[in-house]
């Protein structure tokens, strides 16, 4: 098994202070969670392997991400960040890249405009180009036979739709179709979010995450309900990811990420060790 990545989310919001982590469950009921920066700075020193920042009302409120905050950010910590949120063009790309992020995360605007991935993965490396793929599970199957079904724990069926602006708006999309149609145009990860799980401490969504798993050749970073340690690990041996994201455990002080490599090290999964 190749060493697993734990990767604290920090989703942030514009607001008077410049910019706030926030945490809510399936995307609304937000709570103030912190700084960005001090955050970021403490995920760093606990030894995480990457950061993700996401402006999360960027694309809803047709803004660009903010720029100082990830500038901030990215001087003060020293593993890779992956910024996203309101990225739309190349130029923006090269922006935020030039600000101190290591690889973009485009999701509303991969969808809008697709031959944006190609682009972007052309002149930027599929290394940088991170596609966010944001999906609820859509119990109507009789009515989508085009959709690649799945079934649930409890035996459901059930597709899983791409939703954008935020998980504000459906569109259709079947997210195994998508997730295979943005690995052909050069996306190098996929950041996949279930709307079902997020902050539902509920643990991963794994028949979509496993299934992408499965069907890519890029790697998974598997996103939305990690309550404990226990339920990273179950990303890793039932869901097949290749990385782990969670906020509210960390944000709220209920475990560290030193806490979830330890468990992980004791089940036999291997991560990295802290730097320096």
């Amino acid at each position: 098994m190749l060493t697993k990545r734990i990767i604290p989310c920090l989703d942030v919001t514009l607001d008077e202070e410049g910019g706030t982590v926030v945490k809510g469950v399936e995307f609304v009921d937000l709570r103030k969670a912190g700084d960005p920066v001090e955050l970021a700075k403490q995920y760093n020193e606990q030894g995480a392997d990457e950061l993700v920042f996401l402006d999360i009302t960027a694309s809803h409120e047709g803004r660009d991400t903010m720029i100082d905050v990830i500038e901030r950010t990215a001087n003060e910590v020293f593993i890779p960040l992956t910024v996203g949120g309101g990225i739309s063009s190349v130029e923006r790309i090269r922006e935020i890249l030039r600000a101190g992020a290591d690889k973009v995360s485009i999701n509303t605007a991969a969808i809008k405009n697709p031959e944006l991935v190609r682009e972007a993965s052309t002149i930027f490396g599929s290394q940088c180009i991170v596609v966010a793929i944001d999906c609820k599970r859509n119990p109507d199957v009789e009515n989508n036979s085009d959709k690649t079904i799945l079934t649930l724990e409890d035996g459901t069926k059930v597709w899983y739709e791409v939703v954008i602006y935020g998980g504000r708006k459906p569109t259709g999309i079947d997210a195994v179709q998508w997730a295979k149609k943005v690995e052909e145009l050069g996306a190098g990860e996929i950041l996949l979010t279930s709307m079902d799980r997020d902050g539902t401490y509920d643990g991963f969504d794994v028949p979509i995450t496993r299934k992408l798993s499965e069907e890519l050749e890029i790697p998974i970073i598997a996103s939305g309900g990690v309550g404990n340690p226990e339920h990273m690990y179950n990303g890793f041996r039932d869901a097949k990811a290749d990385a782990g994201l969670a906020a509210s455990i960390f944000h709220f002080g209920e475990y560290t990420v030193d806490d979830v490599k330890e468990y992980l090290r004791s089940r036999d999964v291997p991560v990295r060790n802290r730097k320096g």
